[in-house]
């Protein structure tokens, strides 16, 4: 008599598609902060005061500089690839005249991530940082609320899911994106 070979239960990755459609047909509050990250919904915390000002300064920051060259997309997702969708607090993109009307934003559209971190700190260094090296996203900002630093990561390397450069931001606090070297930024008010 032959065995009969068991299945082990297999965790089922929630798809981009499947994650949007869900937001579609209200399965989820409207007020829920979900992100799908690598094929899992994460439920965010509320977002503070002192997250939702140091998000507002960067985006003007952004806004300003960045005016008819980009786009400032606060707190909206970027699908990169099947399973995930994250919503970084800013991501600067490439200009385009329909401000992604017909489809979000794909990694080759990101110039530039900016996370603030409050209470998501872990998460964002842990768990986002090596997605977005991954999906070769060009910058990463990881803003620290706490320790009033801005560690600035460039680089990406696929294979490692990491950054082969990261910095901190020190006084003057004044960067130029990799991928807008034109566009001195001054970020003092972060650091």
């Amino acid at each position: 008599m032959q065995a009969i070979a068991q299945q082990v239960p297999q965790r089922h990755r929630i798809t981009v598609q499947e994650f949007f459609r869900m937001g579609e047909i209200g399965v989820f509050e409207p007020e829920a902060r979900i992100e799908l990250i690598d094929g899992e919904l994460f439920d965010m915390p509320p977002i503070g005061p002192p997250h939702a000002s140091e998000t507002a300064r960067i985006n003007q920051i952004l806004v300003e500089a960045t005016h008819g060259h980009a786009i400032v997309w606060p707190q909206n997702p970027v699908r990169l690839g099947d399973l995930s969708a994250p919503q970084p607090d800013i991501a600067l993109l490439r200009w385009r005249q329909d401000f992604y009307r017909q489809e979000h934003p794909k990694p080759e559209d990101v110039l530039l991530i900016v996370e603030v971190a409050d209470t998501s700190l872990a998460h964002d260094r842990d768990r986002k940082l090596p997605l977005y090296a991954r999906f070769a996203i060009p910058e990463v900002w990881l803003i620290n609320i706490g320790a009033r630093a801005v560690t600035i990561h460039r680089d990406p390397r696929l294979e490692q899911a990491s950054y082969a450069t990261a910095f901190p931001l020190e006084p003057p606090g004044l960067i130029r994106p990799v991928m807008l070297p034109d566009l001195e930024l001054d970020l003092t008010a972060l650091v």
